[in-house]
């Protein structure tokens, strides 16, 4: 397989291509020892705990970690796999565009989280959506609506969330759902790149055919300490 024959997602974690370390490698997690204190809150959908897409993604994230160069990732507990919906604020992220328009950007976190948690109480439910696995990423998965109709729903959300919380990020209308698996501690080296693309090519499909639509947990606004774990503020139930 030649490089010329490689999916952007994969040449991305090229060591040539990318002269700087990746970027949150000493904010959000150590080279060696795991995560760092990030507090901060989002609004994800947890992937089901016990459900048949728990298990078919353990067994991704076991491939995963059976690559020569896994120990170049900082790997996320199977308790926290989840789908972001729309970014929170974090520790390390206080400037304009990234933090409520109407807070000083030197407000607390926690403060914060109490904020947007009561603005959110105001939330108006949305129609449910479901969420499919389009492609595989050396950090994890990428994800979509399963259809037209999902992905404009989840537009919707989105559009919802910033306009209620009073900030947009600059992805905001392009921003790529994913389900994270780990981070890069180090760049992969152009050699390992090929196997790479196949054991993901083989992920992706083996998901797509075992369960083409994933099951999520409805949205819930979250804080966190650190990449861990994920606690549950707020959910807006689908069934509500």
């Amino acid at each position: 397989m030649s490089l010329d024959s490689l999916s952007p997602e994969v040449l991305a974690y090229s060591k040539a291509r990318n002269p700087a370390p990746p970027l949150h490698l000493g904010t959000r997690y150590r080279k060696v020892g795991g995560f760092l204190p990030e507090p901060g809150n989002t609004i994800v959908c947890h992937v089901t705990k016990d459900s048949q897409t728990q298990d078919v993604l353990i067994e991704a994230r076991e491939k995963f970690l059976a690559m020569p160069e896994a120990p170049q990732f900082v790997f996320t507990p199977i308790t926290s796999l989840h789908m972001t919906l729309f970014q929170g604020i974090i520790e390390y992220r206080r400037r304009a565009d990234f933090w409520p328009h109407d807070l000083p950007l030197d407000t607390p976190i926690d403060e914060v989280t109490d904020i947007m948690g009561e603005r959110l109480e105001a939330f108006s439910m949305l129609d449910p959506f479901q969420v499919e696995v389009t492609h595989a990423r050396p950090s994890g998965l990428l994800v979509e609506g399963a259809t037209e109709q999902d992905r404009m729903v989840m537009r919707e959300w989105r559009d919802a969330f910033a306009d209620l919380l009073g900030y947009r990020h600059p992805d905001h209308d392009d921003y790529h759902f994913h389900i994270t698996f780990g981070y890069a501690t180090d760049w992969l080296e152009d050699e390992a790149l090929p196997r790479w693309q196949a054991m993901l090519d083989e992920v992706a499909a083996d998901i797509r055919r075992e369960m083409p639509i994933i099951e999520l947990d409805p949205p819930a606004f979250c804080a966190f300490e650190d990449m861990n774990h994920f606690t549950e503020l707020l959910i807006f139930d689908f069934e509500a």
